[in-house]
């Protein structure tokens, strides 16, 4: 059974305050820690210097136990809940899986 790594890339609205992406992240971070099937969550800001990112900010990478783990994520009514809290920060988002 092949892992499941999420890639989400985030342009957050440029009226969201710092501490507003940092509170999406914190609640994407504890989502990740309660969420079966979630092996492991790492997030950040582009750091790139070259102008690669297309406007994008931000990015998380979960990797999950399998496709039925990251299917039950996607379904998780708390996931739910946290994606309209960024959503509400977001002006837009790309989101791609692979198998490894």
């Amino acid at each position: 059974m092949a892992r499941i790594k999420h890639i989400v890339l985030l342009k957050f609205n440029e009226s969201t305050a710092a501490d507003q992406v940092e509170q999406c992240f914190n609640e994407i971070l504890e989502l990740s820690e309660n969420v079966p099937g979630v092996d492991d969550y790492v997030a950040g800001p582009n750091v790139n210097p070259e102008p690669m990112n297309h406007g994008f900010t931000h990015a998380f990478i979960m990797t999950f136990a399998d496709a039925a783990a990251r299917d039950a994520y996607l379904a998780h009514p708390e996931r739910t809940r946290v994606r309209a809290l960024v959503d509400a920060h977001v002006e837009k988002a790309l989101a791609f899986d692979f198998e490894v």
